[in-house]
């Protein structure tokens, strides 16, 4: 128990595999045999735990009618206790493809060994034999073989489809080429009785378009069972008397693909990665889906076989994350912010047409979040037909407010042709400050929060003169960390930005600007753009700059973001969001600079949850959604020590 708990938190959830293509020689076991012995001890010098194989490539896959021959099949099971023999000081778990000859039968079948010993075999499922392939002119089926138990190389071993290999990690399970082809390949009974990795022994062969393909089937299936899926086929050296084999090395996690091996290659290839069950689990556990459909699945049908304890080795991580994963990265940045411009068109749309309101009321800053919400509201007019005169832009400037904000705004109001009204709110604050007796020398919470609240006020009592709606302009990372004015820019009649992150607000502007507003407002755009995030309620310095900038009171936006992606989407915990965060940002920010903003971001968003509890309404665009009708629901007094104690050690 406690040494399952060491290594979970030692690795963090990941498992380090591999997906080896080694070269083979047609019914030179010796030789192969070598040659997967060598690749075995590269990937356990490397900390894999779990290495597959091509199929059948103990002796070749193209064989053909060889594998009736006893001599092939005996030097096959001699290759395989020599690779037992000269691995069993490794603690790594190797899967490799073996002819295993059972009571007048012979099955293609995946051979799990580990430290000298043979942990399982596993016969392939479906055979085909159509087109170029024969498989049941020598092979029997799975589904025919009845005997529990098989004896290899002098081990009597458990024999079944469906075993699942229980490791310190993570269970997992196995299927051959074939099977994944299936319409129910039996990953998937697999998956529902608790394989998190499935791992394919493949003889897949080449043919135009035939690639593609099957990495989306690969990505499909780990996907579909929320699971890793390492792939490896055979490559150089098979046969090529009528097809070819480009040996496919292939590792995915839950429709994702990690890493791949080169196609082509005549050299051989171990191709490694880490697969995050931690994130697998969490997955599953949200998914009521797959809960549904393990319910009205057969249970008890799987055997488990226990492989040999080892301890784990300090995780070197190879795969990379993306340090903005609300960002997409590429030609799918413009096609992603498309779309999500689109949703929020779509939901402002509905809510007007359904409340037959007259007006859309923004209070627009000059900054990105109020500039989004506008831009929304003019396409959302355009589209259902009405005059943008209906949109009441309202700049209302307080005593913060710089030259450059407010320029920004009026210009971009007259640029897309809104309404334009200006309320300045600093003779209102300071009758405020008399009211309740606040010395507003004293730059405060309560200075701040008055101009914001003044401020609602203003859009609030606008709407009712106008039958309008107030737009709501708050983003998904304000929302995180509280970041806003309860009763203040908290409240709206209808948030469009409520579940956009802050790295993505400005990525929504830039493509706006440069696609189709027009060029006077693109120009205004792209200096909003690179305009510096700011509140704008503290007075800005002696040349009339921004001084109060909020990344320098709540932490980077990009951290912030990465946290809460991690946080909220997969349920990690501090510790392992720091230990991705620092390697992400490596040279970016330093360890002490991610905890400080991690323990912020963990403290703000437990003690802000209040806030969230009465949102207005708001379309969500992406996977990630505060909403406390959907997405998050959580108790507005819950303690947040759990998260802070899991940071301070760090």
């Amino acid at each position: 128990m406690f040494q399952i708990l060491d290594y979970g938190l030692m690795n963090y959830g990941f498992v380090k595999v591999a997906s080896a293509i080694p070269r083979v020689r047609v019914a030179d076991c010796a030789f192969n045999a070598s040659q997967i012995e060598k690749e075995i001890i590269i990937a356990d010098g490397k900390g894999v735990e779990i290495i597959v194989f091509p199929e059948l490539c103990l002796t070749g896959y193209t064989c053909g009618d060889l594998f009736a021959h006893s001599l092939l099949l005996e030097s096959a099971e001699l290759g395989l206790m020599q690779i037992l023999n000269n691995t069993r000081q490794l603690d790594i778990i190797s899967i490799l493809g073996v002819p295993v000859p059972l009571n007048g039968m012979l099955l293609n079948a995946a051979v799990v060994i580990q430290k000298g010993k043979v942990l399982g075999v596993v016969p392939k499922t479906y055979l085909p034999n159509y087109k170029e392939f024969y498989e049941k002119r020598w092979f029997t089926s799975a589904s025919e073989v009845m005997e529990p138990m098989v004896r290899l190389c002098g081990q009597n071993v458990p024999l079944n489809a469906c075993l699942l290999f229980d490791t310190a990690g993570t269970t997992f399970g196995i299927e051959l080429c074939e099977d994944l082809w299936a319409p129910i390949p039996p990953s998937s009974a697999l998956a529902l009785q608790g394989a998190e990795i499935i791992f394919n022994l493949s003889a897949d062969n080449e043919g135009v378009g035939k690639h593609n393909y099957l990495r989306s089937l690969i990505a499909q299936q780990s996907a579909r069972c929320i699971a890793g899926y390492v792939f490896s086929s055979c490559g150089f050296g098979e046969s090529t008397t009528d097809v070819v084999f480009a040996g496919n090395a292939l590792i995915y996690e839950n429709g994702t693909l990690l890493a791949s091996g080169k196609r082509f290659s005549f050299e051989e290839q171990v191709v490694t990665s880490e697969i995050d069950v931690e994130r697998l689990r969490t997955e599953r556990r949200v998914n009521t889906t797959f809960a549904s459909c393990r319910a009205q699945t057969a249970q008890g049908v799987a055997r488990h076989v226990a492989t040999e304890y080892v301890n784990a080795r300090d995780l070197q991580l190879t795969r990379t994350f993306d340090p903005h994963p609300f960002v997409p990265q590429g030609p799918m940045l413009d096609e992603r912010c498309e779309e999500i411009f689109s949703i929020q068109v779509s939901g402002l749309a509905q809510r007007l047409t359904h409340t037959q309101a007259k007006s859309a009321v923004v209070g627009i800053s000059g900054g990105l979040d109020s500039t989004l919400a506008l831009l929304v509201c003019v396409q959302t007019f355009d589209k259902l037909g009405l005059s943008r005169k209906g949109i009441i832009g309202v700049t209302m400037p307080g005593f913060g407010t710089t030259d450059r904000t407010h320029s920004n705004a009026v210009d971009l109001m007259e640029s897309l042709g809104v309404t334009i009204r200006e309320v300045s709110i600093k003779d209102a604050c300071l009758q405020h400050f008399k009211d309740i007796g606040h010395n507003p020398e004293v730059h405060d919470v309560t200075y701040e929060n008055s101009q914001a609240r003044e401020r609602t006020q203003i859009l609030m009592d606008i709407a009712n003169q106008t039958n309008g709606l107030v737009i709501g302009t708050g983003d998904l990372s304000e929302l995180a960390l509280g970041w806003a004015t309860y009763n203040g820019d908290h409240m709206s009649m209808y948030g469009v930005n409520a579940s956009v992150p802050k790295t993505l607000v400005k990525h929504l502007v830039k493509w706006v600007a440069e696609n189709g507003m027009g060029e006077a407002s693109r120009k205004t755009l792209l200096d909003i753009v690179d305009t510096p995030i700011s509140p704008e309620l503290i007075p800005a310095d002696e040349d009339g700059n921004i001084r109060q900038i909020t990344e320098d009171l709540v932490g980077p936006y990009e951290l912030h973001d990465f946290f809460l992606y991690y946080f909220l989407r997969f349920g990690f915990a501090p510790s392992k969001i720091y230990f991705l965060a620092v390697r992400t940002f490596k040279g970016v920010y330093d360890e002490e600079t991610v905890k400080k903003w991690l323990q912020t971001f963990c403290r703000r968003f437990f003690n802000q949850q209040f806030k969230r509890s009465c949102l207005p309404d708001g379309p969500k665009v992406g996977s990630v959604s505060l909403s406390p009708r959907g997405d998050w629901r959580m108790p507005s007094d819950a303690s947040s020590a759990l998260w802070l104690n899991d940071v301070a050690p760090l």
